[in-house]
């Protein structure tokens, strides 16, 4: 079968069409799949930690204000209720911050290295998409990544605090088991797209890491 340019429009329209508008004044907000409520303070702008004992989680500009799903309709109340307590299990602080200049996993983890009292930080996208960082290495190198945010689901998240947790600790985890799916990527590929697009729409150039207030 042959993908020209009026099917992608029509899948991509699809999509959009099957997603959740972002929460304003009126909107309504029952359709969001979440028995877990949270509330996200911006406490202003970031500061450097001075704690050895904690992880930060950098949520992208999007992560639970204007998406509040991943692409496979996990709850991000779930998703960061899940990720904080595996940094605890470990008896590790969890520190939240917004990354606001850019909408790519990889640079946000980056940033947050450098106000992680460990050096340790862990990025997340709207979508999903989750990686481990620590201060001092490259951008695009990173600890731990885990792409195929389809396969990701509360038991991962879990795991991928309690990783962190342990190179905050000084330790060398057995890195969290992935699942691989060939066919996520086709299958996803229009509506993380479409995601990545909307999350990339709040980027403000320059802005600064604001800390969150974490209420559930």
């Amino acid at each position: 079968m042959e993908i020209n340019e009026q099917m992608i429009r029509e899948i991509v329209m699809q999509v959009v069409k099957g997603m959740e508008q972002p929460s304003a004044p009126g909107a309504k907000v029952a359709a969001v799949a979440t028995g877990r409520p949270m509330t996200l303070v911006e406490k202003g702008e970031a500061q450097i930690g001075t704690r050895a004992d904690e992880v930060i989680i950098a949520l992208a500009p999007a992560f639970g204000k204007y998406q509040n799903k991943t692409i496979v309709n996990v709850p991000h109340s779930d998703v960061l209720r899940e990720m904080i307590a595996g940094i605890e299990e470990e008896g590790i602080k969890a520190r939240v911050v917004r990354v606001l200049h850019t909408s790519d996993v990889a640079f946000a983890a980056h940033a947050a290295t450098k106000l992680s009292g460990s050096g340790i930080a862990i990025g997340i996208q709207s979508r999903g998409t989750t990686v481990i960082h620590q201060k001092g290495l490259p951008p695009l190198s990173n600890l731990e990544l885990f792409s195929q945010s389809p396969l990701l689901d509360l038991p991962a998240y879990r795991a991928i605090g309690r990783n962190a947790a342990k190179y905050a600790k000084g330790e060398s985890p057995t890195p969290v088991p992935t699942k691989n799916d060939q066919m996520a990527r086709p299958k996803f590929q229009a509506k993380a797209a479409v995601l990545h697009i909307k999350e990339t729409e709040h980027v403000v150039k320059g802005a600064k890491p604001v800390e969150i207030d974490v209420q559930f």
